[in-house]
């Protein structure tokens, strides 16, 4: 199991991640749950797509929402630093064999739009229209009150190769997971967080989850407490709980269409080129959770097509994972030998 030794300067300049693009078949029903529960800004809107962003933010969107009678995701989304390392992670992928071409973005810079080896969609920007932060309004503050993108989670059939993939981009591995000297799981960052993207052994390339920070676990409360209100209940999937990897304070929610989206805090920050990857050996308790239930199956197995691409399946098995129905069943059979 080599991890990728980080490289410091690649080929083209990757900041951050920053925008995921989705679909949706009740335009209405997804404003209300990114806005009052998540606490978005509404950037603009027409009649076929949404643009939000975090409130911190000022760049026009992180997530759009177009209308469609499919729901999957179109594009996961990364800055680059300047217009010049567009050209230049244009003749990165072609040199690679990969699909490569330009597309028109509203409200976007030049749009790069690439395939990894993987098969995920992405587009690469250097610049987006811009309005006012509003992360100061707080009488405007709704729900979870999301500040700003952070990262994906996209299950891969080969984590070990993607892995590889994007480290020869630039991006650094601040904790892994590993089973039998296998690498099961990478968090990968561009950005001075523990993550910018997250590659999960399962089938794929799917979006497992996209994810907004927030400033505090109020706010992740708050996000809960406004979709019961809003008889949304039954959308916080997973948490509030606390991670074992990375160690922040977490919720899952899905929305009115099934894409899983995360409030989250907390992370630490990595700067200095010292910091190692922290390894996990998935058999250990701690892992998935520090305190909790484990997350339901489906947390592990459902996840948001991309438009057009298929899904590869796993060989074989995946990772232990706990799931909730495991230790429930595991705990009653526990309970009836005694």
């Amino acid at each position: 199991m080599p991890l990728p030794k980080p490289v410091y300067y690649p080929p083209f300049n990757i900041t951050r991640a920053s925008h995921v693009v989705l679909t949706s078949r009740d335009l209405a029903k997804s404003r209300d749950f990114y806005e009052q529960v998540i606490g978005l800004v509404l950037s603009d809107s027409d009649a076929d797509t949404l643009y939000f962003r975090g409130l911190e933010e000022m760049c026009h969107h992180s997530l759009v929402i177009k209308r469609a009678d499919k729901v999957e995701s179109e594009a996961i989304g990364f800055r680059v630093l300047t217009e010049e390392e567009l050209d230049k992670a244009a003749h990165f992928f072609k040199s690679k064999g990969l699909p490569a071409r330009w597309i028109e973005v509203p409200h976007q810079g030049r749009t790069l739009l690439v395939n990894d080896p993987a098969g995920t969609p992405v587009q690469f920007c250097a610049t987006m229209t811009t309005r006012p932060r509003q992360y100061t309004q707080f009488a405007n503050f709704k729900g979870g009150a999301a500040m700003r993108f952070d990262h994906y989670q996209v299950p891969v059939t080969d984590v070990q190769a993607q892995t590889d993939f994007y480290a020869e981009m630039g991006f650094r591995i601040s904790e892994y997971m590993a089973l039998d000297e296998k690498l099961i799981a990478t968090f990968m960052f561009r950005k001075q967080g523990t993550q910018d993207i997250v590659f999960l052994e399962n089938p794929g390339p799917r979006l497992h989850h996209f994810a907004y920070s927030v400033t505090d676990s109020h706010s992740i409360l708050r996000a809960c407490d406004i979709a019961g209100n809003l008889g949304l209940g039954d959308c916080v999937e997973r948490g509030p709980g606390r991670h074992g990897p990375c160690g922040v304070l977490f919720v899952y929610f899905r929305d009115p269409d099934g894409h899983r989206v995360e409030l989250f805090c907390d992370h630490y920050m990595l700067v200095d080129i010292e910091v190692e990857p922290i390894g996990w050996d998935v058999r250990k308790p701690g892992l998935s959770l520090r305190w909790g239930l484990p997350p339901q199956e489906c947390w592990f197995t459902e996840a948001t097509h991309f438009s057009g691409v298929p899904v590869a399946e796993l060989e074989g098995k995946r990772g232990p994972m706990m799931s909730l129905e495991r230790y429930l069943a595991e705990k009653a059979a526990a309970r009836s030998r005694t």
